[in-house]
């Protein structure tokens, strides 16, 4: 895999996003308007959790999906902005479940306040994501947002119910990460389309793009979990596993050896953290990571195939761009 990194600066976003690069402040703008509360405590954990920027590419998606249509910012921005509260919110919950001390190289809300006040704020931005997504107007995205969070939240309980669980396979791991991640990508793509009044024509292609890029950038990123330094993920390599977390670079290493494998024994209760440690180490050196960026791109191709819909110019362009960023980035 080629490097490279999250774009930080305003030139790295241009680059990226292209025609929407400069409205995604009204979005960040939004963010943290939320901030602006009379509750002290409340505000330092939203300056802390909303304050620290990232990539934006959900938001970015539903702008440039708003491109296909009538590019409305005043219903845009706010749809761009539940996506990414709505992302922002599982991420919290996740932390709190997996009691991760850090984030991208950032401490967690729960490691910075506690695990009942960082639930609360998650669920503080949940409803303001439903708010955000209400103001479109547009019954469709509302329904749609509504079961897009269904199916995360289910997404995340058969991933905590399936912790250190050896019977996972491929298309279990497939459909959950499907929930989980990719169908917010697909709700992003879809959704700005909808709100634009885009034609049905580019809408659904834009629904089957979503979702195909979310499942090779969560392929991608269960790959760099274990190929990424801890500075690059701001977190030990491998901690998806050492948290029982089954994924696709695992999967493929217990199929070499199903009977006896450091996994299977971990998963057992022998020398539980030796024996997932050993696997990492295993996993990094193998072929196995190369073997799960065919899936990645598979996917990935899928994604771009849906782009021919799409009419030419600068979107489809960026979209497509986005495309190889997915596949080439490090963090």
């Amino acid at each position: 895999m080629t490097g490279q990194t999250a774009p930080t600066s305003a030139s790295d976003l241009a680059d990226l996003y292209g025609p929407v690069a400069g409205d995604l402040p009204q979005v960040e703008g939004m963010l943290l308007g939320l901030a602006k509360v009379e509750f002290p405590w409340l505000r330092r954990m939203l300056e802390a959790t909303l304050g620290g920027g990232g990539k934006r590419m959900r938001p970015a998606i539903v702008l440039l999906a708003g491109r296909l249509g009538d590019y409305d910012l005043e219903r845009l921005v706010p749809m761009a902005t539940s996506v990414e509260l709505l992302h922002t919110a599982t991420l919290i919950h996740d932390d709190v479940i997996d009691a991760a001390p850090e984030r991208r190289g950032r401490p967690t809300a729960a490691a910075l306040f506690n695990n009942a006040s960082s639930v609360m704020l998650g669920d503080y931005m949940f409803a303001h994501a439903a708010e955000f997504v209400a103001r479109t107007g547009n019954i469709r995205v509302i329904r749609n947002f509504a079961e897009t969070l269904r199916v995360m939240a289910n997404g995340e309980l058969v991933q905590d119910m399936s912790a250190y669980e050896y019977s996972e396979d491929v298309q279990r791991y497939l459909d959950r990460i499907a929930g989980k991640t990719a169908s917010l990508f697909a709700t992003a793509a879809e959704g700005g389309a909808i709100v634009a009044g885009a034609p049905e024509t580019a809408v659904e292609p834009m629904r089957r793009y979503g979702l195909q890029l979310g499942m090779a950038f969560q392929i991608v990123d269960d790959i760099l979990d274990f190929s990424a330094t801890s500075e690059e993920l701001g977190k030990p390599s491998g901690s998806d596993l050492l948290a029982g977390t089954v994924t696709l670079p695992t999967l493929l290493y217990m199929a070499r050896s199903p009977e006896d494998n450091p996994v299977k024994r971990a998963f057992e209760g022998t020398r539980r953290t030796a024996n997932l440690q050993k696997a990492v180490k295993e996993i990094r050196t193998s072929d196995l990571l190369d073997e799960s960026m065919i899936t990645a791109r598979r996917f990935a191709e899928s994604a771009r195939q849906q782009l021919a819909a799409l009419p030419a110019g600068d979107v489809r362009q960026t979209l497509d761009s986005l495309v190889d960023y997915v596949l080439e980035r490090r963090s």
